[in-house]
Order: structure tokens, then C-alpha cells, then sequence
């Protein structure tokens, strides 16, 4: 249409209705003389709204269900960045190559578990006073760091994280006396609580006092609600003493722990839990027994020659 006077004028009065409709139905309430016009409108649209609600609906739960889980894929990517870029920190040398090994080691016990991990560096010791057993690391809140966090690395449980800063946090020893953890006994799965004693082994209260323990058994973290401060399966330590059953409730058992505390370096805290326990799966694989060596005899039989040879030699010595 061309912009005539005619259509100009069309334009003013079609606008002008509107508005008049528009207070007639304001001023009309539920009693608006347009409401039938309305239901009629909903009725007709209606019909048509839900289905393509009912059809779009779908797609929009399957979306945001993609979303949540790129967003989890996005944070364990961006945690693999950061320790690559931890990993090629450490240089080249042979000390830093150690530390690259052992950092190899961590990132592959925190893939057994699917455990998102932060990597850091400790930086200092707590005061050795008594028995405070405590480290600082590099990384704190700026890096998504908080409290009651796990704290593991290439052997096993570490500790949990007490005190956060801006970029620092403090990291409670699990030897330390006032720790303690909930623990589970490999393919038993026998439950209790293992405490620190310092540089001796953890003591362990198993909650069943008739369980059949034996040397050389191993335990994991049992994990704790909403899994902090501990994610379930992060390798504890080893049966090295048990105690014997005086048919009390629980029983003691004392374990040596993987981790060397007087030598930690490199550690991961834990930032996303896996979506499932890992059960035993993050403990290494046990040594193959060793095979018994055979014992080789040699039976030496005398062959019938050599009697007559002798026989001849003490002829001889009787004829001279």
C-alpha cells in the first residue's frame, strides 16, 4: 500500500479503536464485553500452545541436561589445563623431573577414582609442637578451594583441608592426632575409624569385633555425606599389627599409611567427587606372589666299568 493520506488516515482511526477497546476492556473487568472474544481467541490458540509446549519441552529438559553436563566437562577440562601447565612448571631438571613423575603418579590415582583434582605444591610445614602434623599449599579460594576438601596424591589419602585463604590454605595431616577418617576394609568391606598417632601407624577401631583381619590387608576412605570432608576410595594404608579378639565389640587394628608425610611435595585436592565410589579400584594392583625355586638333585651312579677297572688296578699292585 502506498503512504497515501487515505492510508495515513486508516492507520489513525485502526489505532484509535484499539485504545478503545483497550479501555472498555480495562474498565469492564471480569464483566468486559470483550472477554467472550478472548475465551473464543483461547480456545481456538490453546490447543496449538500445548502441543508445541509438549514438543518443545523435551528439547528444553535435553538441553539443559547437556548444559549441566558440558559445564562438568568444561570444569575437569580446565582442571587438566591448570595441571598440565602445573606439570611443565616443574621443568626439566632432576629433581623436577622427580616431581613430574610423581605428579604422573597422582593424576593417574585421581583418574582410577574420577577424582576433578586441583594440583598444588606445599610451601611449608606446621609448627612441630607435640603432635601437629600440618602443611600449607599453594592454592586457596581464588582457585576454588574450600574448607573440608580431600587432599590426596600419587599414594593416597593425604589429608583434608582446615583453614582457606585468598591463595593459600592449611591441610590437616591424616597422621595427625586429632584426624580421623572412616575407613573400609578391601573385599570384606569390614567399617571403622582410623586416627593418627604421628610417625607411628594409624590406629584403626573396627566396628566389628569378631572381623577376620590378617597382616598385609588393605582400607580406603569410606567417604562422608556429600562427600566432605572425604571422597570414598582413596587408598588409606596397609595392616601391619592386629590386635587379638577379646570378644569386645570392636577391635583394634593398626595400619602403615602410603603416604610418606615427611616428604610431601606434590597433592591434589579433590574439587569434584566422582559420580560413583570407586570401591578398590584406586588401590594398585598386589604383587604377584613370588614362586618357590626348584631344587636341583644330582644322583651320581657308579657305572658298572669302573668296579672291574678297579678290580684289574688291585691285581696288579698284588702281582709287583
Amino acid at each position: 500500500m502506498r503512504d497515501t493520506r487515505e492510508s495515513r488516515l486508516l492507520l489513525v482511526l485502526l489505532i484509535a479503536i484499539a485504545f478503545a477497546l483497550i479501555t472498555v476492556d480495562i474498565r469492564g473487568g471480569e464483566d468486559s464485553p470483550v472477554d467472550g472474544a478472548r475465551q473464543a481467541a483461547a480456545s481456538a490458540f490453546g490447543p496449538v500452545e500445548n502441543g508445541v509446549a509438549t514438543a518443545v519441552n523435551p528439547i528444553g529438559n535435553a538441553i539443559g541436561a547437556v548444559r549441566d553436563s558440558g559445564e562438568r566437562h568444561d570444569r575437569i577440562a580446565v582442571l587438566e589445563r591448570e595441571n598440565a601447565a602445573l606439570k611443565a612448571r616443574l621443568g626439566s631438571d632432576d629433581r623436577n623431573r622427580s616431581r613430574a613423575r610423581e605428579l604422573d603418579k597422582m593424576l593417574k590415582t585421581a583418574g582410577a577414582g574420577q577424582y576433578g583434582i586441583k594440583g598444588a605444591e606445599v610451601i611449608a610445614i606446621g609448627a612441630a609442637q607435640g603432635f601437629s602434623w600440618t602443611v600449607t599449599i599453594d592454592v586457596g579460594s581464588d582457585d576454588g578451594i574450600k574448607r573440608d576438601m580431600t587432599v590426596l596424591n600419587g599414594d593416597g589419602l593425604v589429608g583434608r583441608v582446615t583453614t582457606v585463604g585468598p591463595g593459600t590454605a592449611t591441610v590437616l595431616l591424616a597422621n595427625d592426632p586429632d584426624f580421623t577418617v572412616g575407613t573400609r576394609m578391601e573385599k570384606t568391606d569390614e567399617l571403622g575409624f582410623a586416627t593418627g598417632q604421628g610417625d607411628r601407624p594409624l590406629s584403626v577401631q573396627l566396628l566389628n569385633g569378631k572381623s577376620k583381619v590378617k597382616k598385609g590387608d588393605r582400607l580406603v576412605t569410606f567417604g562422608s555425606q556429600a562427600d566432605k570432608p572425604f571422597v570414598p576410595g582413596v587408598p588409606v594404608g596397609e595392616v601391619v599389627r592386629v590386635d587379638p579378639s577379646g570378644g569386645d565389640l570392636t577391635r583394634n587394628i593398626f595400619v602403615r599409611p602410603y603416604v610418606g608425610f615427611s616428604k610431601l611435595d606434590i597433592v591434589g585436592v579433590v574439587v569434584v567427587a566422582p559420580r560413583s565410589d570407586p570401591r578398590d579400584t584406586v588401590l594398585p594392583p598386589k604383587p604377584a606372589a613370588p614362586r618357590p625355586t626348584p631344587t636341583v638333585t644330582v644322583t651320581v651312579t657308579p657305572s658298572a666299568g669302573s668296579g672291574e677297572d678297579s678290580g684289574n688296578a688291585d691285581d696288579q699292585n698284588d702281582q709287583q
